[in-house]
């Protein structure tokens, strides 16, 4: 039989007990043991006298056969390491190295078949100590902290020397002395473990068939599905080790892992542990979702909300196949924590990581487990509130790897502060987390009486862990400041816990990373894991049925929409309410072609009314166009076009399949329909005018590589852009950046009609394979071509008239295909031959320009945002009421106050001009000079290179001289 004693601190035994489940300690009242009461602040030596004094007189004891553990923590209360008590501090650690060895060699001196553990012990500060180390009050808490680990690691040391020093505590068979390698130091070194205060850990009487009356002790399977946070990468890397975040440390995971014990590893499962010493299917160690160890951890590094299905899948398929798991009877407890990466992703595809797909993919998840596992409960932990993260990538003291993040979760850390970016995150954050309440409360997963999801809010808002100077604290989070570290996982299982046994209502819907909440317990009113049944608790029913989309038209709220007194002569001077007349240019996308065709009939029918860049039918309120949003600033506009074919096409000049070799024909066709319109003024109105064309030469490109070729379509745009600045006056030029082609390649559709059409189409980009070297080489082209465009308008060629600019809108830049379901593609931004654009795309389009006319150069989004949203046009503010050019891009330059001698000096050189040549020097006399001069330079330097030559010549004969008459 084993007995356990400790001097000075009662030690949670439950961990013994798993080996020995025998086991005696003198704080338990088994067998009806009488409890002692050892001097709470005794010496180590009386403590000692009392435990022998204990033993001898127990009669359950058998002195000769049972073995002993006696735990002998040193405290730490008695040491103070203040200035002005420093000189003290020596003597009084050779005193307490001394206690401990009185205190060993009178238990050796009574106690036979014991082992004595020795260990450092910091139990905190305790109120004695507040009164004899007076430096408490005044030293911060981070100086407190050190001094203490310092007084700690040199006490440490001193108790191994003795243990050296005292080699014949080991010399009989049945006694022995060990010193614990770490001290046990609370609030230093112990941020990992955590004590457990529970004492009520009994199951319930029978197996229970209700979920709702499931106690912790019932819990027989963990399981958890999620993304890195969850797999556990980086958790136990060093704080320079970046390449360490790779490793998946699943055996540390707060919602499922495994190693070691509560006291040194805090998880939800090793929690679970201390109530039921059989759960299983937590993870351990290290590795990927597909290793044995992993077991019921299936998290995926990077995963999303879209890969939730296919995880919960192979989470069941485990559950079903493994024989330490009873799939009908074992009550089972899964953790579903995603959508971090769904944030990192959303600016990329604002589709496809929308709030509709989100909850869609989380329900789908859901739909199955409750459909596959019976008797389970279903923690849904809410997203993260990620924006307050940022924090650790904007603090440049921290030298945190931000180009990293920058990769990993650039939709995060890359807006501005204040920018309608980070608005737009926000916005989907919060949307995440209530899509979840909104799904849970509909009722859909409580149909029955052994299936339940419980959503635990504890990371609705998250307050940042500081240092005492108020920095963020990396030490919370791996080496790349983004995933997190032991730290907070340890953290973060505590709060699931609490949440846990908190009833729906009056859960806690915040963590606080700068304090380390205790465990909560079960209670003997409240014995159960919480659920929305034993909380009393009213789910407030299904959301109401969105009303269906009639139109694609857009809501508008700006207000400052009064034009000046005066029309500007600069065209960085232009608001949007002095434009008067639109134009546009390009090929079939501007002519509107199919944007509203429902078959193979009317598919080449242009539907100029509703085209993005000049189309004006109806309002804006239906009808999403440049031309609409322009009309709200100026009701009076002219050149937009109406309807359908050629009638009422107005200034739009797009012709359908043209190529950029085309674009001058229509600039001249641009021009004399300018200049014959009665309405407009050629020469005082200003002009609007869109450029966006390149497709049909990228669709060809594998057919005339030269014709096509990047450098060719750059000249095209110049020859163009050339004639409009020569031409023109009074006109700002939206050119458009080409889209990339490859994506087109997976828009698909179940119908004959899409194949053949797409197809025929785009030759060159939808025929050839995936990854073939075609697809590798018309993505270089396409790629070139936006790079040709950026340097033919990036330059000072269309710089030199005020009243004329042209400005690169590169919201097509990075393309992405909108995409709804598993992956697929939104076949709702297409016609019906899945290549020309439909309505709601023109819609999108025509925002996306709008926004990108309203952003400084060097600022624009340079992807698209094709998500449904009547609100997204934004609004000239006060302080930049101008459409953006590269010239009011430009920040202002300062304004200086100069003292009298300096105005004088600046006025002189203000009004001064440069000399120019006198008109009266013939043109040939310069030139006359130049070639003079020229012819003089060469002969100086034949003069002077001869002359070295000879120097050299000299010196060479000298030298040979001397080695011949030397020693």
């Amino acid at each position: 039989m084993w007995q356990c004693f400790l001097i000075l601190d009662f030690l949670n035994q439950e961990l013994m007990t798993l080996f020995n489940p025998g086991l005696i300690t003198p704080f338990s009242d088994e067998k009806g043991l009488h409890i002692p009461q050892f001097p709470p602040h005794g010496t180590l030596v009386d403590q000692a006298n009392e435990v022998a004094l204990y033993l001898q007189n127990n009669q359950d004891n058998d002195d000769n056969r049972d073995w002993k553990l006696v735990l002998l923590l040193v405290p730490l209360d008695q040491l103070c390491a203040c200035e002005q008590q420093q000189q003290e501090i020596s003597s009084l650690l050779k005193r307490v190295v001394k206690e401990v060895d009185d205190a060993v060699q009178l238990l050796r001196s009574q106690l036979r078949s014991t082992i004595v553990s020795v260990a450092l012990w910091d139990g905190g500060v305790s109120a004695n100590q507040r009164k004899t180390c007076p430096c408490i009050h005044t030293e911060s808490e981070g100086e407190f902290k050190l001094q203490r680990a310092v007084l700690a690691h040199t006490l440490q040391e001193s108790l191994g020397e003795l243990m050296e020093q005292k080699h014949w505590y080991r010399e009989r068979d049945d006694f022995t002395v060990t010193l614990q390698a770490t001290p046990l130091i609370r609030g230093l070194s112990s941020y990992t473990g955590t004590e457990f205060p529970c004492k009520d850990l009994s199951a319930s009487s029978s197996i229970p068939t209700s979920v709702h009356e499931l106690r912790p002790a019932d819990v027989k399977v963990v399981a958890a599905v999620g993304d890195s946070l969850t797999a556990g990468n980086g958790i136990a890397s060093s704080p320079n080790n970046i390449l360490d975040v790779l490793r998946q440390y699943r055996g540390l995971s707060w919602s499922v892992g495994g190693d070691g014990n509560l006291t040194t590893v805090t998880t939800l499962p090793n929690i679970l542990k201390h109530f039921n010493h059989n759960v299983t299917g937590y993870s351990l160690g290290v590795g990927n979702q597909d290793s044995s160890q992993a077991f019921l951890n299936q998290a995926v590094p990077g995963g999303k909300s879209k890969d939730i299905p296919s995880q919960v899948r192979a989470l069941v398929t485990r559950m079903k196949n493994d024989a330490r798991i009873n799939f009908e009877s074992d009550w089972k407890l899964i953790t579903i924590f995603i959508g971090g990466n769904d944030v990192c992703a959303h600016c990329e595809n604002s589709l496809l990581f929308s709030v509709e797909n989100y909850i869609k993919f989380l329900q789908e998840s859901l739909d199955y487990l409750h459909k596959e596992v019976p008797r389970a409960l279903v923690n849904l932990v809410e997203p993260l509130h990620i924006t307050p993260l940022r924090e650790m990538h904007t603090d440049k003291s921290l030298k945190c790897p931000t180009w990293l993040v920058n990769i990993l979760c650039p939709c995060v850390v890359l807006p501005e502060p204040n920018s309608e970016a980070l608005q737009i995150l926000e916005t989907l954050n919060r949307g995440y987390q209530r899509s979840l309440h909104e799904l849970v409360e509909s009722g859909r997963y409580d149909t029955r009486p052994d299936f339940t999801v419980v959503i635990q809010p504890f990371l609705r808002d998250i307050t940042l862990p500081r240092l005492p100077d108020g920095r963020p604290d990396r030490s919370f989070f791996s080496a790349d400041c983004f995933h997190l570290s032991q730290k907070a996982q340890t953290l973060m299982a505590r709060s699931l816990w609490n949440n846990m046994l908190e009833p729906l209502g009056a859960k806690t819907f915040s963590q606080d990373f700068n304090s380390a909440s205790d465990l909560k317990c079960p209670t003997k009113d409240s014995p159960f894991i919480r659920t929305y049944s034993n909380s009393d608790y009213l789910y407030s029913g299904p959301p109401p049925t969105p009303e269906p989309i009639n139109d694609w038209g857009s809501d508008f709220s700006c207000n400052n929409l009064t034009p000046p007194d005066s029309q500007p002569t600069s065209v960085h001077k232009l608001r949007p309410s002095d434009i008067r007349v639109v134009a546009a240019l390009g090929d079939s996308l501007t002519a509107g072609t199919g944007a509203k065709s429902k078959s193979l009939l009317d598919l080449n029918t242009e539907f100029k009314g509703v085209s993005w860049s000049i189309g004006g039918d109806k309002t804006l309120e239906t009808v999403t166009t440049l031309p609409n949003i322009l009309k709200k600033f100026n009701p009076g506009l002219k050149g937009f076009s109406k309807g359908q074919g050629q009638w009422q096409k107005g200034f739009n000049l797009a012709v359908a399949g043209a190529k950029s070799l085309e674009l001058t024909e229509q600039v001249k066709a641009l021009i004399k329909a300018m200049k014959e319109n009665k309405e407009v003024n050629f020469e005082t109105d200003w002009k609007l005018v869109t450029v966006f064309i390149g497709i049909t030469d990228l669709c060809n490109y594998c057919l005339d590589q030269n014709n096509f070729s990047p450098k060719n379509y750059s000249n095209n745009l110049m020859l163009g852009l050339d004639m409009l600045y020569n031409e023109v006056p009074r006109v700002l030029v939206n050119l458009v950046d080409i889209m990339q082609m490859d994506v087109f390649k997976t828009v698909k559709k179940d119908t004959l009609l899409c194949s053949l059409e797409q197809r025929s189409s785009c030759h060159c980009v939808i025929n050839p394979a995936d990854n073939s070297p075609e697809v590798e080489e018309i993505k270089r082209i396409n790629r070139n071509y936006q790079t040709e465009t950026e340097y033919l308008v990036s330059g000072d060629r269309y710089d030199g008239k005020e009243d004329f600019a042209v400005v690169l809108q590169p919201f097509f830049h990075y393309s992405f295909i909108p995409q709804t379901g598993m992956g697929e593609t939104d076949t709702s931004f297409f016609s019906v031959d899945c290549f020309h654009m439909s309505e709601r795309a023109h819609a999108e389009m025509a925002i996306a320009l709008w926004n990108n006319m309203l952003e400084p150069v060097g600022r624009k989004q340079a992807y698209n945002n094709f998500t449904h949203d009547r609100s997204k046009i934004r609004c000239p503010s006060e302080a930049s009421p101008f459409i953006f050019t590269k010239i009011n891009s430009l920040p202002s330059p300062p304004v200086t106050t100069a003292g009298p001698t300096t105005d004088s000096i600046a006025t002189t050189l203000g009004s001064t001009t440069l000399p120019r040549c006198s008109p009266s020097i013939p043109v040939w006399v310069p030139v006359v000079v130049g070639v003079v001069s020229l012819l003089a330079g060469i002969i100086g330097c034949w003069l002077i290179m001869s002359f070295i030559r000879r120097t050299k010549t000299k010196e060479s004969a000298n030298s040979v001289q001397s080695r011949a008459t030397g020693f």
